[in-house]
């Protein structure tokens, strides 16, 4: 498509522009809209990634009604440099056709942020941002356009591969065929990560094995398939329930005599039980090398690792620190699932230490106790659960509560409005060395009861993907 055809389509507006970039050499300004990238006309962030990979880029904006011709030679390894307000540039995301009983979304209780009221299930922000994603709203255009710009890896939320039940788990009469579906990306060369929400009497037992089984035949194309517990929050209308403590172990198990067989037949363990099913049944987390270089944490997988293995690294500098430590105080809130790791932990912190830290699980009221993982902690059950507790020292927050844009809750609140409630200084932690760093008075992420609202980059890179553009 011509630029003169580009202007007539929804422009990417440049939010930033990033310094050392190529953008930047060549006179991109924040504000200006991009038209096309070497006469191509682009309707989102992958197609910018695309017809910007080459060595030398002409790229076409808008700036203040008139047409700019911009380009240059890039040097090896430089950067694009391009922020935009929005990923996608003609609408602002692909919506769900589907229903499942299991949605978040349609658990949500009223009154939180807005974008979590969103069912988004867009393939783009699948590539981008590793969003899982149903591929039951794919247009002949888009299965071309997968095809030609090689958009790969891909997250598919299967659920089940009997195409019967699949429909059953989204509530969607025409949901077409997964494994053929998967066998055509395969064809293509995509790679992709699946998952299995596991909902007891819809999709477990003899139907888990047959999904893992028939996503096996697929590998290496189809690389892993997390198996993850469904969630269901006190809103849920229906009749659905959690997995029991038995299942949980049942799963495990039939998860790990996967692996072994998997390792023998494929070289590598392929199915994955996500960290909720180790702590639900008191179970040791599997180790780094079981999830090998798979970046699935967002899914919930490897999480509990990785915070271990740190810890095993930072309580080697304690001795050191124990004069300095000795006798302080500090609360930890967390949810309630990682509660019990996070309190053996915290024991052995205080015994090396000297200091006098414990551990505050925080019940989740509005959606339910059954909703357990820290990262959908509200703010205000954080506020009434410790505002009644000696918090002499201070609190630490899971920073994952604050994982989005303007780093604030689910129920917007920021970390400097939970401290002027609570009138004592909010820290926010992703590890031990995070606890460790505020007892010792250097934690970055601080705030203080009064202080003006500190312009601190929260939120995680690649987090809450979706939100950073709504």
């Amino acid at each position: 498509m011509s630029a003169a055809a580009a202007s007539q389509r929804t422009p990417g507006y440049v939010a930033a522009v990033e310094p050392g970039s190529f953008a930047l050499q060549a006179g991109v300004r924040s504000g200006d809209a991009l038209l096309a990238v070497n006469g191509h006309a682009v309707q989102d962030v992958v197609d910018v990634l695309f017809y910007g990979a080459s060595p030398r880029l002409n790229l076409t904006v808008l700036r203040a009604g008139h047409e700019l011709k911009l380009g240059g030679r890039r040097a090896e390894g430089q950067p694009l440099g391009l922020q935009f307000t929005q990923t996608t540039f003609d609408i602002d995301i692909r919506r769900c056709n589907n229903l499942c009983p299991f949605c978040f979304v349609l658990q949500a209780p009223n009154r939180l942020r807005r974008a979590l009221y969103i069912k988004d299930d867009d393939y783009r922000y699948s590539f981008l941002h590793g969003h899982f994603v149903t591929l039951t709203n794919l247009s002949p255009q888009d299965w071309v356009r997968i095809r030609r710009q090689r958009l790969s890896p891909l997250y598919v939320s299967v659920h089940a591969t009997d195409t019967r039940v699949r429909r059953a788990c989204l509530r969607n009469e025409t949901a077409p065929d997964v494994m053929a579906q998967l066998r055509q990306l395969a064809r293509w060369g995509i790679r992709m990560h699946t998952q299995l929400v596991i909902t007891p009497g819809l999709n477990d037992g003899a139907q888990l094995e047959r999904s893992v089984r028939d996503l096996a035949t697929l590998h290496p194309a189809v690389q892993s398939v997390s198996v993850v517990p469904v969630g269901l929050t006190r809103q849920h209308k229906y009749k659905l329930r959690p997995n029991t403590l038995a299942e949980s172990q049942n799963v495990l198990r039939a998860v790990h005599g996967w692996q072994r067989a998997f390792r023998k037949t494929l070289g590598a363990p392929f199915v994955h039980a996500t960290d909720e099913w180790y702590l639900v049944a008191s179970r040791r987390v599997p180790a780094q090398s079981a999830i090998a270089d798979l970046d699935l944490y967002e899914n919930g997988l490897g999480q509990v690792r990785r915070f271990l293995n740190a810890w095993r690294r930072e309580q080697r500098e304690l001795p050191a620190l124990r004069s300095q430590l000795a006798g302080q105080r500090l609360t930890l809130a967390t949810g309630t699932l990682f509660a019990p790791t996070l309190q053996t932990i915290t024991d052995k912190l205080n015994a090396a230490a000297g200091t006098q830290v414990c551990v505050a699980p925080i019940i989740n009221t509005r959606m339910g106790a059954t909703i357990t993982v820290s990262g959908l902690l509200l703010g205000a059950d954080a506020i009434d659960q410790l505002r009644p507790q000696d918090l002499r020292g201070g609190v630490v927050l899971p920073r994952v509560m604050f994982d989005h844009p303007r780093g604030i809750t689910l129920d917007d609140l920021s970390p400097q409005d939970i401290a002027n409630q609570l009138g004592v200084p909010v820290h926010l932690a992703d590890l031990m060395g995070d606890v460790i760093d505020t007892l010792a008075g250097c934690n970055p992420l601080t705030f203080r009861p009064g202080d003006p609202a500190p312009l601190l980059d929260i939120a995680h890179p690649g987090g809450w993907g979706v939100e950073k553009y709504l």
